[in-house]
């Protein structure tokens, strides 16, 4: 592609994936977002809690003079406080809504643009409709509540065996749930990282969900079972046993634009790194083969 880069996205970021310390809403939050911020590369960043009041108001004039647009990702919340919004206990999903509309107003405060979540654990097949259900009325409501704020609520897929065991899941259903939550300010997030793990193609995943889809990452993963990074761990791209390097990026770029996600625009859409480095690696680095990765990919369009 000889067009450059910046015309057809929002290269971004998951900041709290390339700096695990900081997952907790706790950490170097301040001095890793202000890296990120200084890299003019960036023109986005995903984060999660900010549990220091302070640190969210100088995390919000860091990016609001750096120019850049924010995302804020409730995964990690939903991780690891085991919220589910398809449980069946009443009680339980309402814990899980109640929690990410105080997500939402933290991201309000963050100038964040929309609320990133994830499905519940998946229950089995014979629960699996139902669950959806409840799913797309947890889904109503904080769209409801996120549209009050000019705001809009994403659903990211996950795999479904082997890592997150997620009921969200398979691009069809996917595509099924959002046409149940019909709701304006509501789409679709889809993860390259992700689609070896729900054994899909980017073109069969992204022309499935192309009408919803809001949101987009690149990462890597491991299929193998003995690997150290095994599941869903986002490591670098190319790393020995992995399934994505700059080929499956190619492949996934390329589908982006023939559905028209990747476009030539003045706001152009998010396309963001998740990457994590493994124990031993430096944030710099990862985030570095990031960059290549991307660059080596856009210059085979």
């Amino acid at each position: 592609m000889d067009a450059p880069l910046f015309e057809y996205m929002r290269v971004g970021i998951v900041h709290f994936m390339a700096f695990p310390d900081c997952m907790g809403g706790e950490g170097p939050i301040l001095e890793t977002i202000t890296r990120i911020a200084e890299d003019p590369f960036f023109n986005a960043i995903e984060i999660t809690q900010i549990k220091d009041p302070t640190v969210r108001d100088q995390v919000r004039e860091v990016l609001a003079v750096a120019g850049m647009q924010v995302a804020y990702a409730a995964q990690p919340i939903i991780l690891s406080e085991k919220l589910n919004l398809n449980a069946p206990d009443e009680d339980e999903r309402k814990r899980a809504i109640e929690r990410l509309k105080e997500a939402v107003d933290e991201a309000e405060e963050l100038g964040a643009l929309g609320v990133a979540v994830l499905s519940g654990p998946d229950p089995g097949e014979s629960r699996r409709d139902a669950e959806t259900v409840l799913l797309a009325a947890s889904l109503q409501e904080l769209c409801d509540y996120a549209a009050a704020k000019g705001m809009g609520i994403t659903l990211e897929t996950f795999d479904r065996t082997i890592d997150k065991k997620a009921l969200i899941g398979p691009s069809e259903d996917a595509l099924k749930l959002a046409e149940l939550v019909n709701r304006n300010n509501f789409g679709l997030m889809l993860d390259l990282s992700h689609l070896p793990l729900q054994f899909e193609s980017s073109y069969k995943a992204l022309h499935t969900v192309q009408d919803y889809l809001v949101h987009a990452h690149i990462g890597n993963c491991v299929l193998d079972p003995n690997h150290p990074a095994y599941g869903d761990q986002h490591p670098h791209f190319g790393i020995a046993g992995g399934e994505n390097d700059v080929p499956e990026v190619v492949e996934f770029l390329q589908a982006l634009l023939d559905i028209g996600y990747l476009a030539p625009s003045d706001d152009p859409s998010i396309l963001s790194f998740e990457v994590k480095p493994l124990p031993g690696q430096s944030a710099e680095l990862v985030i570095a083969n990031a960059k290549r990765t991307l660059l080596q990919a856009w210059a085979q369009i």
